[in-house]
């Protein structure tokens, strides 16, 4: 918004404790929330870190994502360690109730199957395959989410299986290989964001979008160049398999009606 509707301070307020940031946020249904514990702070989405370095004067950057890695650096370059916040702030809606999201429109009705990648372990090279077993309530046959190696625990709802949409890697120049974006599967022509909350099949195994699979620090850690910014709302599904079953390269992925 333009910066003369934001809230004027005194030369010495200071924005994340004051009352006129505060009463400015609580017009909107909004709060300002302090973090206990900064510089191990994670959160799906943005939130506020205060930094002090060295180099210059202290600052503000948008935090994001499970580990999180600065999103947007305002004043700098972004090449901030987590060492440095001092401070952390998370903006929230006041009343959850009031602040429910928006239900995404539902996606078209059909789309394919592009790619298939697994790994054995965290930080293992992605193998690609034509044709993969799916197993209900785990993941696919051979990859960490399976085994309990990856970054992420293993058997918890949404943290079976990851996709992301061919479009999104190839709007990049150039494109997001798979070992930066390291999903399991690239799907084309189906927006993966309508599928939350959604069963759809992939050839003949059913699954459930759980949540969006946001980026985080670790992604930026195996891509060549920073993606978290850019991929925020655009770094796919993360999905439940519901059937066992077979999961082959050009398979169509379709919305369950019924």
């Amino acid at each position: 918004m333009p910066i003369e509707q934001l809230p004027q301070l005194a030369s010495d307020g200071d924005p994340a404790t004051g009352w006129a940031v505060s009463r400015w946020l609580g017009g909107r249904g909004l709060g300002i929330a302090r973090v206990a514990e900064p510089t191990t702070f994670s959160w799906p989405g943005p939130w506020l870190a205060r930094v002090c370095v060295p180099a210059g004067p202290g600052r503000y950057v948008v935090m994001y994502g499970v580990p999180s890695g600065v999103a947007w650096d305002p004043g700098g370059d972004g090449d901030i360690s987590n060492d440095a916040i001092e401070d952390g702030f998370v903006l929230a809606a006041t009343d959850i109730a009031l602040a429910l999201p928006r239900t995404a429109t539902m996606p078209p009705a059909s789309g394919t199957l592009d790619g298939i990648w697994i790994t054995g372990s965290a930080g293992q090279p992605l193998r690609s395959l034509q044709v993969v077993r799916a197993v209900a309530g785990q993941g696919l046959a051979g990859d960490r989410h399976v085994l309990g190696t990856g970054t992420f625990p293993s058997g918890l709802p949404g943290s079976a299986l990851t996709l992301i949409e061919a479009e999104v890697c190839e709007s990049f120049d150039p494109p997001v290989r798979p070992d930066e974006h390291r999903r399991n599967l690239v799907t084309r022509g189906v927006e993966l964001n309508g599928l939350v909350g959604r069963e759809f099949m992939i050839g003949q195994v059913r699954c459930r979008g759980m949540r969006l699979c946001e980026p985080c620090r670790v992604m930026d850690g195996y891509a060549s160049r920073p993606l978290l910014r850019a991929l925020v709302h655009r770094g796919g599904l993360r999905a439940d398999i519901l059937d066992d079953g077979e999961i082959h390269v050009g398979d169509r992925i379709s919305v369950c009606t019924g």
